[in-house]
């Protein structure tokens, strides 16, 4: 029996508030993971991270946007969109042999009855490309 995908936050993990069985393995999906949140997950795949360049250049439109008054989350979720960060990640998944190579894996790991959650920093109010990463998986899984 096939697995599943699935994703979720790393707060979420460290304050209990995901829907967990524990039978999952928590697979980051983080370029440059911080040592707690290594510590917070079973593996790390920074090759399913986005490139560090769109995360410098999203993270320095979301300072500017601060700085004219937005809050956090609002800041976030605005320099996503003028960075056209979905595209440039959903690009990054299909140019990357090391990215496709990661989501070979994952696919087959889920395949032989592996449930996987997708873990990385962003809160459910902010935009994350964890999202995006769970529907290619997905559609691959469904033969697309």
């Amino acid at each position: 029996m096939p697995g599943a995908v699935r994703e979720t936050y790393v707060a979420a993990l460290q304050h209990d508030l995901a829907d967990l069985d524990g039978g999952e393995s928590l697979v980051g999906v983080v370029r440059e993971p911080t040592g707690w949140f290594r510590a917070a997950v079973d593996e790390n795949r920074p090759a399913l991270g986005p490139p560090s360049a769109l995360l410098d250049e999203t993270k320095r439109r979301t300072e500017d946007l601060k700085m004219q008054g937005l809050c956090e989350e609002g800041a976030h979720n605005a320099a996503w969109a003028e960075t056209d960060f979905a595209d440039r990640y959903r690009a990054h998944l299909e140019e990357s042999d090391d990215a496709a190579a990661a989501m070979r894996d994952l696919c087959d790991r889920v395949r032989d009855g592996e449930t996987v959650v997708l873990v990385c920093f962003e809160g459910d109010g902010k935009r994350c490309h964890r999202t995006i990463l769970q529907d290619r998986l997905r559609g691959r899984l469904d033969g697309g």
